[in-house]
C-alpha cells in the first residue's frame, strides 16, 4: 500500500502527525508511507523511520495545475489521508486520480472531493491530536489507537554537532533548555516568569539553555542580555536538524504548547507544557506526548498564574529521578 498523509502547518504538527504514519507502515507489511509538508519541516520527517518520502507542498503548489496532477500522479498513491486540508489539496488528489481519498465529514469541500468521510469535529473533541489523526485510518480497516503511540515517533537519524555546540554539553550538570517563544501559534509564559525561574536554578547544578529562531531572538534581545552570565544563548543558532539532536542530548525542556516541546517529548526527554485550561489550546488537545511528559494547566484562559515554584517543583523531580537512576546504575 501506498498512501500520502497530508499536514501542511507547523513543526509540531508534523511530529504529532508521525505516530499514525509508522502505525500505518507497521499495520501494513511493506507499506510506503509519504506526506506533504512545508519545506521547513523537512528536518523531523529526515529524522524519522516513520516516513519515507518528504514531498514539498510549496515546491508543489508553485507549479501549473497541469504539473501538479502529473506530479502527484507519478507517485500512484492508493489512497491520502488528509490530517489537515486545503480547498486546493482535495481538489488536487482527487483531479490526480488517488483511488482512496479520506477526509472529514466536517468540511463541506471534502464532500465533493473525498470519496471516504470521517465523522471527526477537532474543537468539540476531548482527544489528543495525535489520536484523532488514527480516526482518519477507519476506512482502511484500522478501528483503534494503539497504547503508547510515542513508541511510534521512530526518531533515530540525528544530525551531527557542531563541536562548539557538543561542547556546551560536555558537563554533569542538569541540561536545561527553556524556550520562552511559540512563533505566534501559542499563549506564552511571561518573560519575567522565566527570569524567576532562572533565578531558582542554581548554575553549579543546572546548565540553562535558551532556544529559538532568529526572528525571535531579535525580539528578546533585551532580555537575553540582561540574563546571567551562565544562561547559554542559543536563539538562532541551530538550524533544525541540529536542534533535533542537541535537544536530545539534554536532560529536559520547558515551553509552551510549541514545536521543540512536541521535538522533544518525541525524544524521549523530560518535557514540561506549559497550557491554558480553554478548548482547544488546553493540554488535552495539544500536550507533549511521550515517556518523559508532564504539563500544568491553568484554571484560566491565559498562563499568567503558573508560577516559577510550579515549574521549578517539576524540575527538582525530573533531577531527583535522574540522579536516583545513576546511583543505581
Amino acid at each position: 500500500m501506498n498512501i500520502l498523509v497530508t499536514r501542511i502547518d507547523a513543526i509540531g504538527d508534523v511530529v504529532l502527525a508521525l505516530p499514525i504514519c509508522g502505525y500505518i507502515k507497521q499495520s501494513f507489511p511493506g507499506a510506503r508511507v509519504s506526506i506533504l509538508a512545508r519545506k521547513y519541516t523537512k528536518a523531523v520527517v529526515d529524522a524519522s523511520d516513520s516516513i519515507d518520502n518528504f514531498i514539498d507542498y510549496e515546491a508543489v503548489f508553485a507549479m501549473s495545475p497541469n504539473e501538479q496532477i502529473a506530479f502527484i500522479k507519478q507517485f500512484k498513491f492508493d489512497a491520502i489521508l488528509h490530517l489537515v486540508t486545503h480547498p486546493d489539496l482535495n481538489k488536487l488528489a482527487k483531479d490526480a486520480g488517488i483511488p482512496i481519498r479520506i477526509g472529514t465529514i466536517s468540511r463541506p469541500y471534502h464532500w465533493l472531493k473525498c470519496n471516504r468521510l470521517v465523522w471527526l469535529r477537532r474543537k468539540q473533541s476531548d482527544d489528543h491530536e495525535a489520536l484523532l489523526h488514527f480516526r482518519l485510518l477507519r476506512p482502511l480497516g484500522i478501528k483503534k489507537a494503539p497504547e503508547k503511540i510515542w513508541q511510534y515517533y521512530q526518531l533515530n537519524h540525528f544530525a551531527e554537532l557542531p563541536d562548539e555546540f557538543s561542547a556546551l554539553l560536555n558537563t554533569d550538570k542538569f541540561k536545561i533548555i527553556l524556550h520562552p517563544k511559540s512563533n505566534g501559534n501559542a499563549l506564552e509564559w511571561d518573560l519575567k516568569r522565566f527570569s524567576e525561574l532562572i533565578a531558582l536554578l542554581d548554575p553549579d547544578v543546572f546548565r540553562i539553555f535558551i532556544t529559538g529562531s532568529e526572528k525571535e531572538k531579535i525580539e528578546l534581545e533585551s532580555w537575553v542580555e540582561g540574563l546571567p552570565s551562565h544562561v547559554v544563548d542559543l536563539m538562532g543558532k541551530l538550524p533544525l536538524n541540529q536542534l533535533i539532536s542537541f535537544i536530545r542530548k539534554t536532560d529536559g525542556l520547558v515551553a509552551g504548547s510549541t514545536g521543540p516541546m512536541h521535538l522533544a517529548a518525541a525524544t524521549g526527554i523530560n518535557t514540561l507544557g506549559l497550557f491554558p485550561k480553554n478548548r482547544p489550546k488546553h493540554a488535552g488537545r495539544w500536550g507533549p506526548v511521550g515517556p518523559k511528559v508532564g504539563y500544568i494547566q491553568t484554571k484560566t484562559e491565559d498562563l499568567d498564574s503558573i508560577s516559577a515554584w510550579d515549574v521549578f517543583r517539576k524540575i527538582k523531580q525530573w533531577k531527583k529521578i535522574r540522579d536516583t537512576k545513576s546511583v543505581l546504575h
